[in-house]
């Protein structure tokens, strides 16, 4: 009964209830984008895109326009820049990523600062998932109902691209386009994201759910289904716990996922370590059968 009552109290505030739902949205379009993120080896673009998106947010408001149009703007051109170097240079991407990341994120900072506006920066990197207003949450939902349904009806050519890019040219997909939707998807779900948890955080949660159903499954279907209920158990009760000690929910949901992937490494070598097992007794009589046929008659 008090187990209950701990986790229903919180529900009867308005902005507890907000705080939830977003969290909930933003774990569900988080997990799903981040299974094709970690298959395609893109972790780091991730980190780029939402530190890049600062400068567009200090733009919007100095122009006058909605903060997620110029975060969308400044993240995509951030990913487009990016891919544009790393196609015409003899630098890795990992490299290009980097420096083009900090210095975008450096300019938000210097504009944010310089410029008065009504932007307050420590809601833009640690995210205000409390402070959610129903306009905020209507607009997470419409950009992350947007990216399910895109990748949703796209998800087996998502899927071949990021396996095996070279495979689905092959075949006659566009890979250029696929290139640019997944990053488009990126940037949307950055822009949906960054407002609740932060620049920060929303790193954590286009990696953790995909990192964390890779290493219990090899199926993508199984990998995506797990990287799903993790980040939404990480999504309600990181929020609930957030409530209960008076902590970041950001925080506390990248702290419950972080806690997952650790439970998952932890049961993979427990799952390996009894395969092992099962199989010492068959080779040992596989080898005892062997050397008997080689015994000379």
């Amino acid at each position: 009964m008090e187990s209950l009552q701990w986790f229903i109290e919180p529900l009867s505030y308005p902005f507890m209830q907000n705080a939830l739902l977003a969290a909930c949205i933003i774990g569900l379009v988080c997990a799903i984008l981040s299974c094709f993120l970690v298959l395609r080896g893109w972790s780091l673009m991730g980190d780029a895109v939402s530190h890049a998106v600062l400068p567009g947010i200090a733009v919007a408001e100095l122009v006058g326009i909605a903060h997620p149009i110029g975060a969308f703007v400044s993240g995509l051109a951030c990913a487009i820049f990016t891919g544009f170097i790393g196609e015409n240079s003899r630098l890795k991407e990992d490299t290009v990523m980097g420096i083009v990341f900090s210095g975008m994120f450096a300019l938000g900072i210097f504009m944010v600062s310089r410029i008065k506006t009504t932007v307050h920066l420590d809601h833009i990197i640690q995210g205000n998932l409390l402070g959610i207003t129903p306009t905020e949450l209507m607009q997470t939902t419409i950009v992350s109902g947007i990216v399910i349904i895109v990748m949703a009806l796209k998800w087996k050519d998502f899927l071949l691209y990021s396996f095996d890019a070279s495979h689905a040219r092959v075949i006659g997909l566009s890979t250029r386009l696929l290139h640019y939707s997944l990053l488009i998807m990126l940037a949307l779900t950055i822009v949906a994201a960054i407002q609740a948890v932060g620049v920060i955080m929303v790193v954590a949660l286009l990696i953790g759910p995909g990192i964390t159903g890779f290493v219990l499954s090899k199926r993508f279907s199984m990998m995506m289904l797990i990287a799903m209920v993790a980040s939404m158990l990480s999504a309600v009760f990181g929020t609930i716990v957030s409530f209960h000690i008076n902590g970041s929910p950001a925080a506390c949901i990248v702290l419950l996922q972080s806690l997952f992937f650790v439970l998952a490494l932890i049961i993979k070598q427990f799952m390996l370590k009894i395969r092992r097992m099962n199989a010492a007794p068959v080779q040992q009589a596989a080898t005892l059968l062997q050397s008997t046929h080689q015994m000379p008659k």
